[in-house]
């Protein structure tokens, strides 16, 4: 007799029974889909990443007026000598000084520079009879410089910094742009999956109708009150539903696939869904003039073609600004110490420049200008063409979002029309098919005019479905078209 080893026996037995269950489906509802989509989708957070990169250009832009701080310092020494017939004179000199500086260019044209410069000289030999020792000196200056018409306002100097901030406000308008098209897309998503699967209990609801009416069919033609010929339209019946029923189920698991794939795009996904809400009519409260006014107002898209327009502006200033000449106003301060003996050092010489001892001013203006200055002009033609071609857009976007806000509350309108004669549709045809089953069992009616009802049943049920699903869809479009899409999910973008 053979015998199976005893502990490889129980380690598959074992193994069986702690083999896990099926997890079970996770229960969505459509707002969590979209706090789901909004934190995972990897669209977002490239978004994310560009409004912030955007930012930073505004800081970027302002560190044109940080102040800059210069130094340095400088060691040095020399030798020199003079050849005579009697004699060779030589000299070495030993030097040191420090600079200390500042730069700072301000927003409306002006700049500032300012520079202290302590010294140390010392020299000896022959050449210069011994010794000869200065061996302490200075300087301080401050130079302001004003820009009187090329590079004079805030207009012309600061021209970068407002296109950056309105950029910074653009990335923002671009982000929120993002996060309301991923909303709308989730929501397209959702709920084609709850048409796949409501979809795909209508087609089994048919096939059970088929089933039934073939199954009684069978008996009829058993008891010889209806003729064999009938049960095969019967079977072909029941075959077209399976038929059905394949293709429902498959798109029922590629639209949740596509629902998947949006919400957990890189973390670990469910097993299954089973979304919890349900298509439903409900009141809109707008009218036409509403919608209007509410998409001019609300919509990301003119909000970012107005900064646009108003970024194009401001270079088209900053042009005209560029075609006048250069005339600069400066007015220099100069202050000087005497040279100091070793025994003084550089405390008498900061006491000189800080009591002004030895002052020098200057002021005066400086003026250029390009002959033909073709560059600048070039550049002003191309900065108003541009702001027109932004004009222009502006105007095209207006019209053709005022379009589509009327359309989709037309549409909104139309699919809740279609939904309330899609429901009547059913609901007749429920009845109508009753009636002619009661009658096919009173032998008043014929198994082809029973499965043609059961045929225009299952067609209404399917319209019904779809005018549902095309009602939500065009609400969501609606809200998206008129710029209140956000606010109705009640999110905020921070």
């Amino acid at each position: 007799m053979m015998r199976f080893p005893l502990l490889p026996a129980l380690l598959v037995s074992f193994s069986l029974v702690a083999q896990q269950a099926p997890k079970a489906p996770t229960k969505l509802s459509l707002q969590a889909a979209i706090e789901t989509s909004l934190k995972n989708n990897l669209q977002v957070q490239i978004a994310t990443e560009t409004r912030t990169s955007t930012v930073a250009g505004v800081m970027v832009e302002q560190g044109s007026f940080d102040w800059n701080l210069t130094s340095g310092l400088t060691l040095s020494k020399s030798q020199d000598g003079f050849k005579t017939p009697a004699a060779t004179l030589e000299s070495t000199t030993q030097s040191r000084s420090l600079s200390v500086g500042s730069t700072k260019a301000f927003e409306w044209g002006g700049s500032l520079s300012l520079s202290y410069a302590p010294r140390y000289s010392f020299s000896s030999g022959t050449l210069v009879g011994g010794s000869t020792t200065t061996p302490y000196d200075g300087s301080l200056s401050a130079t302001y410089t004003q820009s009187l018409l090329r590079g004079f306002g805030r207009e012309a100097t600061e021209s970068r910094l407002i296109v950056a901030r309105l950029g910074a406000k653009a990335a923002d308008l671009t982000f929120t742009k993002s996060i309301i098209d991923l909303v709308a897309s989730t929501e397209t998503l959702y709920w084609d999956v709850v048409f796949a699967q409501r979809n795909l209990v209508n087609k089994r609801q048919a096939l059970e109708l088929a089933q039934k009416q073939l199954r009684e069919n069978q008996i009829r033609v058993q008891v010889g009150t209806l003729a064999p010929i009938e049960v095969t339209s019967s079977e072909a019946s029941v075959a077209q539903r399976e038929q059905e029923i394949i293709a429902a189920e498959a798109q029922d698991l590629n639209s949740k696939d596509a629902l998947i794939r949006a919400l957990y795009p890189s973390s670990e996904r469910p097993a299954g869904l089973d979304l919890t809400d349900a298509p439903s009519v409900k009141p809109v409260g707008m009218d036409e003039a509403s919608a209007e006014q509410r998409a001019l107002t609300s919509r990301i898209e003119l909000k970012t073609a107005r900064l646009d327009l108003q970024t194009k502006q401001v270079q088209e200033t900053a042009a005209v600004n560029r075609t006048l000449p250069q005339l600069d106003a400066f007015a220099t301060y100069s202050g000087n110490a005497a040279s100091q003996i070793p025994s003084e050092g550089l405390t008498a010489v900061n006491k000189d420049l800080s009591k002004a001892a030895y002052p020098g001013y200057s002021i005066g203006l400086q003026f250029s200008m390009p002959i033909q200055n073709r560059a600048a002009k070039g550049s002003l033609a191309q900065s108003r063409a541009s702001r027109r071609t932004s004009e222009l857009n502006l105007k095209d976007l207006e019209l053709g979002i005022t379009l589509e806000a009327r359309q989709a509350l037309r549409n909104v309108e139309a699919s809740a029309k279609g939904v309330a004669a899609a429901e009547k549709t059913r609901y007749f045809r429920e009845k109508d098919l009753e009636a002619e089953q009661k009658k096919f069992e009173n032998g008043m009616s014929t198994n082809f005019l029973v499965l043609s009802k059961q045929n225009d049943l299952d067609s209404a049920k399917s319209a019904e479905l779809q005018a549902q699903i095309t009602y939500v869809k065009a609400i969501t479009a609606m809200e998206k078209s008129v710029g209140n899409l956000l606010e109705a999910r009640k999110l905020v973008v921070n």
